[in-house]
């Protein structure tokens, strides 16, 4: 729909002019003003699309009444009516960004084609508007897809050389020279809170929200030069826990990491925020690693993160008892030197966290190792801690029993066939009903190559043969493949090809 305003202070122009517009155009919407005036004011509420505007008029004249109107509705057409078709009146007119002027008398044939003109452009116009909308929407998705991609590559050691970099450019909140990790834990089901909490994260544009693994919601912060690190993290832990139910708030905890110096260091920010996990039974609801209660020496803690590899290797090849054997050495050296029993206990539990996160970056799905207990002696600590490694063990063990053999085959024959859209981890994982962060393990070390890698290689073979249509621009090419950036499209396709796609197509086309 239409909406037209005819301003001529003389009432038979008015009625004769909308009486043409009525029998050619039915279906829009008219209205008139009888001066300049009473033109802005109708124009306030009403919003016309187009008005035809008398120049001559008592009061305000149609030119000064034009430059109000545009000034508050830009969008607006005007067409000029006027007896007077003087130069110096047309100059200022177009000036003012008059689309077209019709001299009086009109005939109705000449109102029709001047009317018609200036409606086609405005078609043309909200065409284009509704075609933005839709890219910008493509690209919003598909912002918050790398937004979730690129804080599970950092986390979980998975980036890959050729992309990250240009992933991080892609995203509105930037990097700086600090950041953390923070972990919210979340109670069985409060899953359909991860929308509400990725608003208050991007609300303080200063952080990317990662996937929601289990119950477990990892947050990569960066620190504003306006605050501390303790008061921004404590500022958005309090936003975040007030979406909890007072009455069902149960469970929910924010463990906060601490503060690093590059994306390439992120990863021990967010070991240490899951250590601050450990004990959720604080009324703050929150804690810094740093307020963790100190246990251990040093080189105990250099010892344990040497030992986070051998760890890795040994779950990988399924060696449980070598696992058990270590797990306790660890207790038994504790006890030689007569450590505090209850410091024991926390260093022990960091070591079933170390295992923990390893199987989770397997995909093995399990809950959390936690004591049920205060320990009271060194055979107690043994003893639930045999039964935690043995849980591990089983839910290890479930877990390989029900992979199929051609889930990678699977995988890969999705992808070449989904190229063109916007595949995520997420999207793979729910297909073959496998973690995130198993699948992009997986393709690492079966295939020895990352799932976007491959995902490239397909899009960039596609964009390939595509090119040998010289009918097909660059920017169609980029849409027809699963790009919405074409700048983007280019710096991936030289990343891949060694050529850019213009360089590559006139090869192409050369032989």
């Amino acid at each position: 729909m239409i909406k037209l305003l005819i301003v001529d202070d003389e009432q038979i122009e008015r009625d004769g002019m909308q009486a043409i517009l009525e029998r050619t155009y039915p279906e829009h919407v008219i209205k008139q003003a009888k001066n300049g005036r009473m033109a802005v004011e109708i124009a306030r509420e009403f919003q016309p699309d187009v008005i035809f505007m008398d120049i001559k008029m008592p009061g305000m004249n149609g030119l000064e009444a034009v430059e109000q109107i545009a000034a508050h509705h830009p969008n607006t057409k005007f067409i000029m009516v006027t007896a007077y078709d003087t130069f110096e009146y047309m100059r200022h007119a177009i000036k003012l960004g008059v689309k077209d002027y019709l001299l009086k008398p009109s005939k109705a044939s000449d109102i029709v084609i001047t009317v018609g003109k200036v409606l086609k452009q405005i078609e043309e116009e909200r065409k284009t508007l509704v075609k933005t909308k839709l890219q910008e929407e493509a690209l919003q998705k598909t912002l918050a897809l790398v937004e979730t991609d690129v804080v599970t590559q950092l986390l979980f050691d998975h980036v890959h050389e050729v992309h990250v970099d240009m992933l991080v450019e892609m995203l509105d909140i930037q990097s700086t020279n600090e950041m953390f990790v923070m972990v919210v834990l979340l109670p069985e089901g409060a899953e359909n809170l991860y929308s509400s909490i990725k608003d208050k994260v991007r609300r303080t544009k200063s952080g990317w929200v990662g996937a929601l693994y289990g119950n477990q919601l990892p947050i990569i912060s960066f620190r504003r030069p306006d605050q501390s690190y303790r008061s921004q993290a404590i500022t958005l832990a309090k936003d975040i826990l007030s979406l909890a139910n007072p009455d069902k708030g149960k469970g929910w905890f924010v463990g906060i990491g601490n503060i690093c110096n590059s994306l390439d260091t992120i990863r021990q920010s967010y070991q240490s925020s899951l250590i601050s996990l450990m004990d959720t039974t604080i009324p703050a609801k929150y804690r810094f690693y740093s307020d963790v209660p100190v246990s251990g020496d040093l080189a105990n803690r250099k010892q344990l993160q040497h030992q986070k590899k051998e760890f890795s290797d040994q779950i990988r090849l399924g060696q449980w008892e070598q696992i058990r054997m270590n797990v306790m050495n660890i207790i038994q050296s504790y006890e030689s030197e007569g450590a505090d029993l209850l410091q024991t206990q926390q260093r022990t539990l960091e070591v079933l966290w170390i295992i923990s996160r390893v199987m989770s970056e397997m995909g093995v799905e399990m809950t959390t190792p936690l004591y049920s207990f205060q320990t009271i002696d060194y055979r107690q600590l043994r003893s639930e801690t045999a039964q935690m490694l043995d849980r591990m063990r089983e839910s290890y063990i479930s877990h390989y029993e029900k992979i199929e053999s051609d889930t990678i085959q699977q995988i890969k024959q999705y992808i070449i066939e989904h190229s063109h859209e916007d595949i995520s981890l997420d999207a793979l994982a729910k297909k073959v009903d496998l973690s995130p962060i198993y699948i992009s393990k997986m393709f690492k070390e079966k295939l020895g190559v990352n799932y976007i890698d491959f995902l490239t290689e397909c899009r960039i073979e596609k964009a390939k043969k595509l090119m040998g249509n010289p009918e097909k621009s660059i920017k169609e090419i980029t849409f027809e493949v699963g790009y919405h950036d074409p700048n983007y499209f280019s710096k991936v396709f030289k990343k891949v090809a060694a050529v850019s796609p213009n360089s590559y197509r006139k090869i192409l086309l050369g032989k």
